[in-house]
């Protein structure tokens, strides 16, 4: 599947934020559900207008965006 044909980003819309096309929803809010343990049929019964193929391409942009993107945590040492 190719999040492309999903997802878009447009700076008039949301302020430039990543979007499922057609809509205001935002990918980071679908990623921030599937985060806190709702499942794809819970934000699919929420969101009545999007499709399990819009979950599945937030998923897709999350991971490009890790592949290209370092976020700083901080390292503990192993036990």
């Amino acid at each position: 599947m190719d999040w492309k044909e999903h997802i878009s980003i447009n700076p008039n819309i949301c302020h430039g934020k990543p979007c499922i096309k057609g809509t205001r929803i935002w990918v980071s809010l679908v990623l921030d559900f599937l985060a806190s343990g709702d499942s794809i049929e819970t934000i699919l019964q929420e969101y009545p207008h999007l499709t399990r193929e819009d979950i599945l391409a937030c998923i897709a942009y999350g991971a490009e965006a890790a592949r290209e993107r370092f976020i700083p945590i901080a390292v503990t040492a192993s036990e």
